[in-house]
């Protein structure tokens, strides 16, 4: 190392946060569970040279992948005593990225039942709210935006979304109106 260059210069030398543990443990087992499930998912043939076995890029890259996640898990236990409890704040914190596919699925669920147009409504009054927009203009606006989404997809792109079954209960002629336009 020169003697101009400082330690925090180099390459190698890594900020560690709370969850790499996680990150790594996880890794690992994911490289290992793809390592034992190598022979039964590629084959070896006689015959073929070493570099063109189906098996042996497959397992080279699989068994790197199980080598360096040991070495950073490595790396992460040296440092966990330096985490304090900070493990759990992080794993709390990726999982809380789920709730939006929670919402994304309700969405995918209830949109059958009540229809695209009143689903996108309250979903994206629901979310407004939720992600902090409180104010009634915040909430008009992510109304008539879902209004203006259903009305691009189904009427201008002619996107072919089923209606809901909350359609059946309309009016003929408004059922129809509904189920070709919103």
């Amino acid at each position: 190392m020169s003697t101009n260059m400082k330690v925090k210069d180099t390459p190698f030398i890594t900020k560690r946060m709370p969850g790499d543990i996680v990150f790594a443990a996880m890794g690992v087992g994911f490289g290992l569970f793809l390592l034992l499930r190598l022979g039964s998912e590629t084959t070896w043939v006689k015959g073929l040279s070493l570099g063109t076995q189906p098996r042996f890029w497959p397992a080279l890259s699989i068994s790197g992948m199980v080598l360096f996640g040991l070495i950073y898990l490595a790396g992460s236990l040296r440092h966990l005593k330096t985490q304090k409890g900070r493990v759990g704040k992080e794993i709390f914190f990726w999982f809380r990225s789920l709730e939006f596919s929670v919402w994304f699925m309700a969405y995918v669920f209830l949109t059958p039942v009540i229809g695209y147009l009143a689903s996108s409504i309250l979903f994206c009054v629901l979310l407004a709210a939720r992600v902090g927009y409180h104010s009634r203009q915040s909430l008009v606006i992510a109304a008539g935006l879902s209004v203006a989404i259903v009305l691009l997809f189904k009427t201008f792109l002619q996107v072919r979304i089923p209606g809901g079954t909350f359609y059946e209960y309309l009016p003929d002629g408004v059922r129809n109106f509904m189920i070709l336009n919103f």
